[in-house]
C-alpha cells in the first residue's frame, strides 16, 4: 500500500460548496447539484467518495492490493476486475455467439463486431474505427510519429506492436508454429500464409490472365507485370525495380556489400541464390535434370546451356 507519510490526506484538502451564481434560480431537480470540489484541477463532483477516489490521481495512492501478485489499484472495482485473471471468470457473454469476456466494456467493444458500428473518426481523412486505440494508431499515420524506437538498431514505429516483431529479427524468436511441419515462424500473419502451402488455397486471382496466388501481396507484386509499373527506384543511377527484393539486391552492386557468405570456404556473395549455388560445388548435389539424356547439372543456368545441344539453337 502507498505510503501516506509523502502523500497530501485526504482531511486536509478543503471541500467546498459550489455556490449560486443567482439566489434566485431554484437547483435543478433532474441534475444533481456539484457540491464538492478539487482543489488541485477546479474537478467538481456530486459525491464525497467520488471526490475521494479522483484525488489519488493526484496523489498516485493505491490502497487496494491483489493478494495473488501484489499489484495496487487505486479503486476497488479495478481490483475486482483484475482478480478475474487470475480466477478466469468471464461474466459477460456475447449474445451473438456466446463468447465471454471478463469485463463489459471489452463485450461492448467486442458487440461492435456483430453491429459493424464505428464510433471513432478520423478527422484528417473521415476513416472510422469501432475503438478508440485504432483510431489513435491510425493518427500516426497522418503525423508521421513513430514513438517506439528500438534500442539495438535504432529503427522506428508507429505501433508498439510493431517493435515488438521487429525486435524478433536481433532475437530471432519463432513463437509461432506450423503444426503440419514443425517450421516456426515470427509473425503469425506470415505463420497463415505457411499453412496455404500445405492447404493449397489459393484465394487471390488475376483479373488479366486469372493465374492465382495464396496471398494478397503476391497477386499485388504478379499485377505489375501485366501494369509494367516500377514503383522502386535507385537512388544510385535511378534504375527501377518492380519489387523491393530485387532493388535491394541491385544496391549491392553499388555498395559492394555480399551479406552471404559460404561456411566451408569463405567465399562471400550478394544473393542468397548464388550462394546456395555455389554450395553443390562442396555437396555435389545436382538438382537440374535435362529430360532428354538425363544429364544433372548443379545450376539452372547450366541446364539451359547444354539443352541448346539437343535443340540446335544458339544465343
Amino acid at each position: 500500500m502507498a505510503s501516506t507519510s509523502n502523500v497530501q490526506s485526504l482531511d486536509d484538502i478543503n471541500f467546498k460548496r459550489k455556490e449560486e451564481h443567482d439566489s434566485s434560480v431554484q437547483p435543478s431537480t433532474s441534475r444533481q447539484e456539484k457540491l464538492y470540489r478539487c482543489e488541485e484541477c477546479s474537478k467538481q463532483f456530486s459525491k464525497l467518495h467520488d471526490l475521494k477516489r479522483h484525488i489519488r490521481t493526484h496523489t498516485g495512492e493505491k490502497p487496494y492490493r491483489c493478494e495473488e501478485c501484489s499489484r495496487m489499484f487505486s479503486e476497488l472495482s479495478r481490483l475486482n476486475r483484475h482478480m478475474r485473471t487470475h480466477t478466469g471468470e468471464s461474466p459477460y457473454m456475447c449474445e451473438e455467439c456466446n463468447r465471454k469476456f471478463s469485463r463489459q466494456d471489452l463485450l461492448k467493444i467486442h458487440m461492435r463486431s456483430h453491429t459493424g458500428e464505428t464510433p471513432y473518426r478520423c478527422e484528417e481523412c473521415s476513416k472510422q474505427f469501432s475503438q478508440l486505440g485504432h483510431l489513435k494508431t491510425h493518427m500516426l499515420t497522418h503525423t508521421g510519429e513513430k514513438p517506439y524506437r528500438c534500442e539495438e538498431c535504432s529503427k522506428q514505429f508507429s505501433q508498439l506492436g510493431h517493435l515488438k516483431i521487429h525486435m524478433r529479427t536481433h532475437t530471432g524468436e519463432k513463437p509461432y508454429r506450423c503444426e503440419e511441419c514443425s517450421r516456426q515462424f515470427s509473425e503469425l500473419g506470415i505463420l497463415k500464409s505457411h499453412m496455404k502451402t500445405h492447404t493449397g488455397e489459393k484465394p487471390y486471382s488475376c483479373e488479366e490472365c486469372s493465374k492465382q496466388f495464396s496471398q494478397l501481396g503476391s497477386l499485388k507484386k504478379h499485377m505489375r507485370a501485366h501494369t509494367g509499373e516500377k514503383p522502386y527506384k535507385c537512388e544510385e543511377c535511378s534504375r527501377q525495380f518492380s519489387e523491393q527484393a530485387n532493388l535491394k539486391r541491385h544496391i549491392r552492386t553499388h555498395t559492394g556489400e555480399k551479406p552471404y557468405k559460404c561456411e566451408d570456404c569463405s567465399k562471400q556473395f550478394r544473393q542468397l541464390g548464388h550462394l546456395k549455388g555455389h554450395l553443390r560445388t562442396h555437396t555435389g548435389e545436382k538438382p537440374y535434370k535435362c529430360e532428354e539424356c538425363r544429364r544433372q547439372f548443379s545450376e539452372l543456368g547450366h541446364l539451359k546451356r547444354h539443352m541448346r545441344t539437343h535443340t540446335g539453337y544458339k544465343s
